[in-house]
């Protein structure tokens, strides 16, 4: 597991003079929760007017800080509901508040229908065998807060997760069963853009291939050594897209991914 920690503005600022010309969305979540960070409505002012994307437990919609999201120049922001009840919510979402989580979502409702903002709502579910029963009710409540909703499969990375996690009904799941575990619904064609469009910052600057490379085995450089274009265009990348480009499978992170999985919600 890699090491936690706030990403430095300066830091932000070097990303954002770099890369600015160049970015058509900016995702300002990794694998944590993006407003924990003291100086999070910094980030979204160094890099206004770009497409800013956020992704939230939702346990930070505060009265406060709703007020700042509408008004941040943030274009979307997906906040997770994994199950309506506290059982069922809590079962993934541990040490959670549901019911913290449904009053902000409707506080966040109600602003954004008051106030003129660029600011796009959506709720994500993450289905799994816990709250799948749960669908309708969570689609019902997305309806009448005027949300979209995503609903979002599982990836399961461990034998004992399949047993828990893995849903019943098929639409749900990114695995079939193939005798000797579970295998991803996937070809395992070896394009994929998010090698070429999707880079991943961490908080402390590494920067590696994509979303999927959760733990950062793969780093390609650092931005506190070297500008991004000189990791783009370094060795480290060529080899890892040459390494993807013959062999996917042999990459444990692009093993696991969803990119050219059909007839499934990812």
């Amino acid at each position: 597991m890699r090491k936690q920690g706030f990403m430095e503005l300066r830091l932000f600022e070097k990303i954002i003079d770099e890369l600015r010309p160049f970015l058509f969305n900016i995702n300002l979540y990794f694998q944590g929760e993006p407003m924990l960070h003291p100086d999070f409505f910094r980030f979204a002012s160094i890099a206004r007017g770009l497409r800013l994307t956020v992704s939230t437990n939702g346990h930070f919609l505060t009265d406060e800080n709703i007020e700042k999201l509408v008004a941040s120049g943030i274009r979307k922001i997906i906040i997770s509901l994994d199950g309506l009840d506290q059982e069922t919510y809590s079962a993934y979402r541990k040490g959670g508040d549901v019911n913290r989580v449904i009053d902000g979502i409707r506080k966040l409702s109600i602003a954004v229908k008051k106030r003129k903002t660029v600011l796009a709502p959506e709720i994500q579910c993450l289905v799994n065998r816990v709250n799948e029963h749960q669908i309708p009710e969570i689609k019902r409540f997305a309806s009448e807060t005027g949300m979209k909703l995503s609903l979002k499969s599982m990836q399961i990375i461990t034998s004992e997760g399949f047993d828990k996690w893995l849903p019943s009904e098929g639409k749900y799941s990114r695995y079939f069963s193939n005798g000797n575990g579970h295998r991803l619904k996937s070809r395992m064609k070896s394009r994929c853009l998010r090698l070429w469009m999707n880079p991943v910052i961490t908080y402390d600057g590494n920067v590696i291939p994509c979303c999927f490379d959760k733990d950062a085995m793969h780093v390609l450089g650092n931005l506190n050594e070297l500008s991004f274009r000189e990791i783009w265009k370094g060795e480290k990348n060529y080899q890892f897209r040459k390494k993807f480009l013959s062999d996917r499978e042999g990459i444990a992170i692009c093993r696991n991914c969803t990119s050219g999985l059909k007839g499934v919600i990812v």
